[in-house]
């Protein structure tokens, strides 16, 4: 995807208001006792000044803007399912874009989101990620003082290059190592502003708490190489409750891992503002939750700005 620059600022940031509320279609699994429904903090009663939100959405301040990470890789897959046959938890990730200004739902945006799959692994760098079973270790870039030896268990120092995904230091871009692009896709919204993405619960690595990236592309079109032209308005990441992040940790193939886990408390990037930080509303059946989960959320972006999250 092509990004440049978008029109200027039209508003005062530290006055506007937007919507961003846990999605409001729950998965027909989702109903019924036994079912498990994390909710999303700091809900606010009432509905924004002057908006248009629908009914059942909450209001909440503005969207938090995150770092891009090194792994993003601007594939253009426009696909729904984007599992190619990985194992995990299925994941169905429904998500709706709103225009912070009027409420009302964007229309034909391009929603990126790229994830780990089950053991911490990103598609295009494999051989840069080591979150799976005696891993642990996030990868270390080129480093200065590179053993000799295969190294058996996780290095005791502290790691000198560029941690996974807008981790501890910051995300500056790495390029891909590998072919494989599992795990990400683009879809455009519909008339209601939604997408939903197929795809599995992501697993986690040392250094930071389960989550997906995503962005919002707008002012572009499609054409036969994907979707061009336009400009990034919003890139963020999604996050989950550490009650389902536990729960996953029972079921194969997270239950193999042996990597040290970043609770969200702990993580550097998720703010702690629940839903307007990216807490994803969770829903899934108590002790079975590998049959399923589904994941909602709301993003309220402003589509005249520009946040391509390189510059966190």
């Amino acid at each position: 995807m092509t990004n440049n620059q978008g029109p200027a600022h039209k508003k005062d940031l530290t006055r506007r208001r937007v919507i961003m509320a846990g999605g409001a279609v729950v998965a027909a699994a989702g109903v019924g006792a036994g079912v498990v429904a994390t909710a999303s903090a700091d809900e606010e009663k009432s509905t924004a000044s002057g908006g248009t939100a629908g009914q059942g959405e909450t209001c909440y301040r503005l969207t938090s803007e995150t770092t891009e990470g090194p792994y993003y890789i601007d594939a253009d897959k426009i696909r729904k399912d984007i599992t190619e046959g990985k194992e995990g938890i299925p994941l169905t990730l429904r998500l709706k874009v709103i225009d912070s200004d009027t409420c009302k739902p964007l229309k034909k945006a391009a929603v990126d989101i790229w994830h780990c799959d089950a053991l911490g692994i990103y598609s295009g760098y494999e051989s840069m990620s080591q979150g799976g079973p005696g891993g642990g270790t996030p990868p270390s870039g080129a480093p200065t003082d590179a053993p000799t030896g295969v190294p058996t268990d996780a290095p005791t120092g502290t790691p000198t290059g560029t941690p996974p995904s807008g981790g501890p230091g910051g995300g500056g871009h790495s390029e891909p190592t590998d072919d494989e692009r599992y795990l990400r896709g683009t879809q455009l919204t519909d008339q209601r502003g939604y997408v939903e993405f197929t795809t599995v619960f992501p697993g986690w690595y040392q250094g930071r708490a389960v989550h997906i990236h995503t962005k919002v592309h707008v002012g572009g079109k499609m054409t036969d190489a994907g979707y061009e032209g336009g400009h990034t308005c919003h890139t963020g990441q999604f996050f989950f409750a550490e009650s389902a992040v536990l729960d996953s940790a029972k079921e194969e193939p997270y239950s193999t891992s042996t990597t040290t886990r970043t609770t969200l408390t702990e993580d550097t990037i998720y703010d702690q503002s629940g839903v307007t930080g990216g807490l994803l509303k969770l829903s899934y059946r108590k002790g079975r939750m590998a049959r399923g989960v589904t994941g909602s959320i709301t993003m309220g972006v402003d589509p005249d700005e520009t946040h391509d999250g390189t510059d966190l």
